[in-house]
């Protein structure tokens, strides 16, 4: 497989710069092997059935953006000079690794001041990533980065407008609790509370599980044989409750639906056996066409980037051509693109009308 296989023109005034609102008033494109129906994400019971399970990433995406100062004493007395930093994500020594702008003009030992509250030192760097060790732990560290940070919105978001108030809302999932992505699964952006009592009325079960998603989620692609490419490693876990419940839907005939690309690869990863476990750790699955499902039996979710590791994934899921075909459509018919872009339901069985 080449890197062309899964490029596409797409126009720039279908990235979506803000979310849908109410979020489920976005547009949901329902394809099948077969047909395209044209719908909206609160229509999403009536393509699902009584005892479907659907699979969502309760992930937290903090405020993972700061912008500090640089302090330092020479030759030619102090100086400071302006600081960007992206936190990626906690390291076992306690350190963050993290993205600095610039990194090459911040020394190893250096203090990074981000606000009264909240500053770091320079630790170390490695693989174009600085280690930085804040001065708050626990509860202090996550009130401050609060304060002082703004959401790390995607780069194709942020090239067009920056982060702002309204952001710590729009990229965050109303379920979201276990704090730790960098970045949203933004399928899960289009719930809120009338979709979630319509999935109550229309009988549809729901499980948790948690993906921190990161920041190399929106790493490009580079090399033109796919097989060459190197996944990013992305922590997560699977509880017992969560893995018995998806397992006792499936014995009995239900459906299993993940919401969003990190909760299918998490239990994707989770399921080699045939059978979805407890699982705690770190994945790096990279799936691409030809690669057998084992736990998940439709998928929803966003409009992806071309190129991408997530369009190699949902062309796996239900077929090149045919998402070619669906993404040919979305285009035409102006679908809204990226994490705050309009959603897909994939099916990859036929229906019975079918």
């Amino acid at each position: 497989m080449r890197l062309s296989d899964f490029d596409f023109e797409l126009p720039e005034r279908l990235i979506a710069t803000r979310p849908a609102r109410p979020r489920s008033s976005s547009r949901l494109l329902v394809a099948t092997p077969s047909s395209m129906l044209d719908a909206t994400a609160i229509d999403l019971p009536s393509f699902l059935r009584r005892g479907d399970r659907l699979v969502l990433n309760d992930t937290k995406v903090i405020p993972a953006r700061l912008f500090g100062r640089r302090h330092r004493f020479g030759e030619a007395g102090a100086t400071e000079a302006r600081v960007e930093a992206t936190l990626l994500e906690p390291r076992a020594d306690g350190t963050w690794r993290t993205l600095l702008k610039p990194l090459k003009k911040v020394r190893d030992g250096e203090e990074v001041v981000f606000s009264p509250e909240l500053s770091a030192r320079v630790e170390g760097r490695a693989d174009g990533a600085a280690h930085l060790r804040f001065n708050l732990s626990g509860d202090d560290f996550d009130q401050a980065l609060a304060d002082a940070g703004a959401m790390p919105l995607p780069p194709y978001i942020e090239g067009k407008r920056p982060a702002d108030a309204r952001d710590h809302e729009d990229y965050q999932t109303i379920w979201a609790r276990q704090s730790g992505a960098v970045a949203a699964p933004t399928a899960s952006l289009h719930f809120d509370d009338a979709l979630m009592a319509a999935l109550n009325t229309a009988g549809i079960d729901r499980s948790f599980v948690t993906l921190h998603v990161g920041a190399g989620t929106f790493l490009p692609v580079k090399t033109d044989d796919v097989s060459d490419h190197k996944m990013h490693a992305e922590r997560g876990e699977i509880t017992a409750a969560a893995a018995a419940d998806i397992n006792a839907t499936r014995n009995a005939g239900g459906r299993i639906v993940p919401v969003g690309t990190t909760a299918m690869r998490l239990i994707e990863t989770a399921s080699e056996t045939g059978t979805l476990t407890a699982w705690s750790g770190s994945t790096d699955i990279f799936i691409t066409p030809g690669y057998q499902f084992r736990m998940a039996d439709a998928l929803m979710t966003n409009f992806h980037l071309p190129k991408s590791t997530l369009m190699m994934l949902v062309s796996a899921f239900l077929g090149t051509d045919r998402i070619r075909a669906v993404y040919d459509h979305a285009i035409q018919n102006d679908y809204r693109f990226f994490s705050y872009g309009d959603a897909s339901l994939l099916l990859p069985e036929k229906s019975s009308g079918e």
